[in-house]
């Protein structure tokens, strides 16, 4: 049986681009005892995976140079040597950017109970984009009934959900995003209070304090330091900035990222400055599920997808979650 698959074969430079991969076929063999041969269906395309291909060590460890690209997909099995489970199950995992994998029990999950759902849901709402909004908000960010919330990246995968659970809470919420096209399906399909569009404001600082006139309790942030220190000057007292993701400084070599220098504020207006990581939250993500499943039916939480048809979309697919145009969940199908 032949796969293919994309490997790592050069440390980006700024965007990600085609000459940092290869596209390798190979044959697989006889399925190995205790392994699970799975096809691939859908793949997770998430800015996160930039840090793993930098040698940076982070909480994930980089990635070596020559092994495949990892990342969060859906697959169906085609042949087990594991009893729990049998050809034709869908499952998710890891295993990233390969169309067919032999992989370990323990490294796949049976899908969980979609509740009408579609299946991209599981790389979605469901998946960890789904978790990590919900954890972030509810856990870290602590959000309350009537506080005022700023959430970046407010379009993406991550914050469009983050910004629809603020609403769920009771919360004020705005989202802040670059383009007419993203800020009025904040506004018209999500519901926000009001949204920044920062491509329009000459002056963000301007934008932000005619939108927060009493300060942010809240902010779910995911663009990066330069992002941070601004918000800085714009917290309540005891408000909370919860670091999700950092899309602008992930091409950029430490010496380039923007510092923080608008530390004061943290000791004057006693915040708390906390990043999230949604495998911390591993032994609770059916609570999270079962929340976002009974939204979802009550038509409380919505999503876009932007989905590309074929394997070999992935690198492209990948290097365009940093140029701005997503609007919702990226994903590759398989064709």
């Amino acid at each position: 049986m032949m796969t293919r698959e994309f490997l790592l074969i050069r440390r980006p430079e700024g965007i990600p681009g085609p000459d940092d991969f290869k596209l390798n076929t190979r044959t697989l063999g006889p399925l190995a005892e205790q392994l699970v041969r799975v096809r691939t269906l859908l793949w997770g395309v998430d800015p996160g995976l930039r840090g793993r291909l930098s040698d940076e060590t982070s909480y994930a460890v980089p990635l070596e140079l020559g092994s495949a690209v990892t990342g969060f997909v859906v697959g169906e099995v085609i042949e087990s040597r594991d009893p729990r489970l049998a050809a034709g199950d869908v499952v998710t995992g890891a295993w990233g950017w390969r169309e067919i994998a032999d992989v370990s029990p323990a490294a796949i999950s049976p899908a969980p109970e979609r509740g009408g759902l579609p299946l991209e849901s599981l790389l979605g709402l469901l998946g960890i984009p789904g978790i990590t909004a919900y954890f972030g908000m509810l856990d870290v960010g602590q959000v309350k009934s009537g506080e005022r919330v700023l959430v970046t990246s407010a379009a993406g995968g991550v914050g469009s959900i983050a910004c629809q659970i603020g609403k769920i809470k009771g919360a004020q919420v705005t989202g802040l995003a670059g383009g007419a096209d993203k800020c009025a399906w904040l506004r018209d399909s999500l519901g926000l209070d009001a949204v920044i569009d920062y491509r329009a404001e000459a002056d963000l600082d301007a934008a932000l304090a005619r939108v927060f006139p009493d300060g942010i309790d809240v902010v779910f942030e995911n663009i990066g330091n330069r992002m941070v220190d601004t918000l800085l000057k714009h917290m309540r007292n005891h408000g909370r900035i919860v670091i999700c993701g950092q899309t602008a400084d992930y091409n950029l070599p430490p010496e380039q990222r923007h510092g923080i220098r608008n530390t004061r504020n943290i000791i004057g207006r006693r915040l708390r400055l906390e990043g999230l990581v949604a495998m911390d939250y591993a032994s609770r993500y059916e609570e999270a599920r079962r929340d976002i499943r009974a939204w979802a039916a009550a038509k409380k939480l919505i999503t876009k997808e932007e989905i590309e048809v074929g394997f070999e979309r992935l690198p492209g697919a990948f290097a365009s979650l940093f140029e701005g145009s997503k609007l919702g969940r990226k994903l590759v199908a398989a064709a």
